[in-house]
């Protein structure tokens, strides 16, 4: 190997912090996803602060950053808009003993952003909401299954999801065999599920796009399934949510659920999400009705005013200034960009970039073209030597062409190593280290 290839990005401060870190927070960070076991070994920056597209460790490095909080942040960092709505209501008071005014704005703001839903509740994060719509759909429907899809990485920490995974230590048996799956884009194959379980599941919940777009008909076509064998259809738009349009991926394939869940870019990085649906099943969490009382969602602190107030300046910053098809026309630069710079490096074949523009991920693959977590290691490494943290490619439209230049340019250096590699069939002298391991595994 030569000097370029062994050329370290040295983190001591981050890597104290780092050990302070796993002293007293189980996981070392307050999300999995977040964790230093997703980054190379002793290259995981702790982060100082962040402006735009861009954030700075502890140790001083600045770096272009993709998939900002998990996909919460994208507008960028410290966006001056949404940080004017929410000092003006901190000023205020955020929390009081009855509602604030600030919830009617709020409900009315995200109504007419999401008109094909009739209410909406706030909560502060995205496992809040899908279990109120999963506990409402198993009310109103008095049935005990879960359908969910199997294609789809995440729902919810509460046990009816958490149970199907390797994580499920601490989840009931009973409790995971109520959850079932089915897979995204197979029409009859989830038919064959409903009918398997005849009056049994409660609701289908998926995520209604992810990394590949919706078989054409196909979500028209699970609407037709769930009307008819009498169960509840609920979009987890977490991700879609105004990365596919304002309204979300039903606003833009026009199909409506019965009830769907938004967070992540709906506060810019301010704990908010929501589940919205029809009127006559939210109203079961209501006071307007005859029938037994749901427990739909009760939080001390869903309805901060400022929280909501960040939710009302980021929709009407994504209407007003045309966000979704800016971060669609900053992914297709920086798609085509680290396509051609793999390309030129030859493994075009081995970084792959996956998903919608405003979306992106990337797999890396080995010489036999099979997701690898050593040459994700390897590539990591090279992209944080960069100045580039990218757990994925995921944009905000902060990201400036400069941005996107910068990134391509780093990402073909990292390619010209990953070709070493890959001709060594052997990436481990790159590593210096153990790989990244996987958020999902039996044992830590």
């Amino acid at each position: 190997m030569d000097t370029e290839d062994t050329e370290e990005l040295l983190l001591p401060r981050s890597r104290m912090a780092n050990e302070r870190l796993h002293a007293m927070i189980p996981g070392g960070a307050h999300t999995y996803a977040k964790g230093d076991d997703q980054y190379p070994e002793n290259l995981a920056p702790v982060i100082s602060h962040g402006r735009g597209a861009h954030v700075w460790d502890i140790d001083g490095n600045c770096y272009v950053e993709y998939g900002s909080g998990l996909r919460s942040v994208s507008l960028g960092h410290a966006h001056p808009r949404v940080l004017e709505a929410v000092r003006r209501e901190l000023d205020r008071g955020s929390n009081f003993v009855r509602p604030s005014i600030v919830e009617v704005e709020a409900a009315e703001r995200f109504l007419a952003t999401v008109p094909t839903a009739e209410m909406v509740k706030f909560a502060k994060n995205g496992s809040d909401v899908t279990t109120a719509a999963v506990r409402l759909a198993r009310a109103v429907t008095g049935r005990p299954r879960v359908a969910i899809c199997g294609d789809h990485p995440f729902f919810s920490v509460d046990d009816w999801f958490i149970g199907t995974t390797p994580m499920s230590a601490g989840v009931p048996a009973a409790t995971t065999e109520l959850t079932v799956a089915f897979p995204y884009g197979d029409l009859a194959a989830t038919e064959e599920l409903l009918t398997r379980y005849q009056d049994e599941v409660a609701c289908l919940i998926l995520e209604p796009a992810g990394h590949t777009e919706p078989p054409p008909g196909y979500l028209a076509g699970l609407r037709k399934l769930a009307d008819r064998h009498g169960c509840v259809l609920i979009f987890d738009e977490m991700i879609t949510g105004f990365r596919w349009s304002e309204a979300g991926a039903q606003g833009l394939y026009g199909v409506v659920p019965d009830l769907s869940t938004f967070g992540k870019a709906l506060g810019n990085g301010f704990a908010v999400s929501a589940l919205a649906g029809r009127r006559d099943l939210m109203e079961w969490g209501g006071l307007r009705h005859s029938g037994d009382r749901v427990f739909l969602l009760s939080t001390t602190h869903g309805a901060e005013t400022h929280s909501l107030a960040a939710a009302m300046a980021v929709q009407t910053t994504y209407v007003e200034e045309g966000i979704t098809a800016r971060l669609h026309a900053l992914g297709e630069r920086l798609a085509a960009g680290v396509r051609e710079a793999a390309a030129g490096m030859g493994v075009g074949d081995h970084i792959v970039v996956r998903g919608r523009a405003s979306n992106l991920v990337f797999a890396t693959l080995d010489e036999n073209r099979q997701p690898s977590q050593q040459y994700r290691t390897l590539f990591l490494r090279r992209l944080l030597a960069g100045g580039v943290l990218a757990p994925s490619f995921v944009v905000s439209s902060a990201l400036g062409d400069a941005d996107i230049d910068r990134t391509v340019d780093v990402v073909a250096q990292a390619c010209a190593v990953y070709r070493k590699a890959l001709d060594a069939a052997d990436p481990t002298p790159w590593l210096a280290g153990r790989p990244v391991k996987p958020v999902f595994r039996r044992l830590a």
